[in-house]
């Protein structure tokens, strides 16, 4: 079974500073039907406006991925990390028992555009720990390229979840079908542009929740980029 959900039916907050947009329950938006999808908890699809960012904050037990669409993010954390995240990058921060950062934008005139994903561990009390790649857009070209994993194979961060995260950037005739347990979730979040999923359409923002499935089918791709999640269920 593939439901849809709209872009404009996600969660919305204007902060000034920053815009986000809601893809599940998260701070201020709460809606019980949409608390997650397997052990994918959060997707925020945020625009921090120059020169402003998260202050000082902590998590636990949880592992947030970052991935950078346009602009630069620029992370410091207490682990002694401070790294600049720039468009094309994926990061890594496993919480685990413990950490605190920040996030900003330094750049004048310029937003920086991420998505801010957070999954489930299943793994609690670990050491915190970071991990930056970079991967190319000709990696991401007409196929499901492999950005985060429990084993962190093909380059990809690794993550402590039973959860593997896909990018492809696909447009005109380009296709792909990514096999998948039909025991499992999956999760398609569409980026931008626009693209066909096992027949269905979406447009920029919106996704495909998937169950009982056996393949992720991406085709009619029109400037799109694309995330897909195969989920524990």
């Amino acid at each position: 079974m593939v439901t849809i959900r709209k872009s404009q039916d996600r969660g919305h907050a204007d902060h000034g500073w920053l815009h986000s947009y809601h893809s599940f329950s998260f701070a201020g938006y709460y809606d019980p039907r949409h608390m997650g999808w397997g052990n994918l908890r959060v997707i925020n699809e945020d625009r921090i406006a120059p020169g402003t960012g998260f202050g000082t904050h902590g998590h636990r037990d949880m592992e947030i991925i970052s991935y950078v669409l346009s602009g630069e993010l620029a992370h410091q954390d207490s682990m002694g990390n401070v790294k600049a995240i720039p468009a094309g990058d994926v990061q890594r921060m496993s919480a685990g028992s413990g950490v605190m950062h920040s996030e900003f934008n330094h750049a004048e005139g310029q937003t920086t555009h991420f998505l801010q994903i957070w999954i489930e561990p299943d793994v609690r009390g670990v050491a915190p720990s970071y991990e930056q790649v970079t991967v190319p857009d000709a990696d991401k070209r007409g196929r499901p390229r492999l950005v985060a994993s429990p084993t962190g194979a093909a380059g990809a961060v690794r993550i402590h979840a039973d959860a593997s995260v896909y990018a492809g950037l696909f447009d005109g005739a380009q296709a792909a079908t990514l096999a998948v347990d039909p025991r499992r979730k999956a999760y398609v979040h569409l980026i931008r542009g626009a693209l066909d999923v096992n027949g269905l359409h979406l447009s920029g923002g919106d996704a495909a929740l998937l169950e009982g499935e056996r393949s992720v089918a991406l085709s009619g791709g029109r400037d799109a980029e694309v995330l897909v999640f195969d989920l524990a269920a």
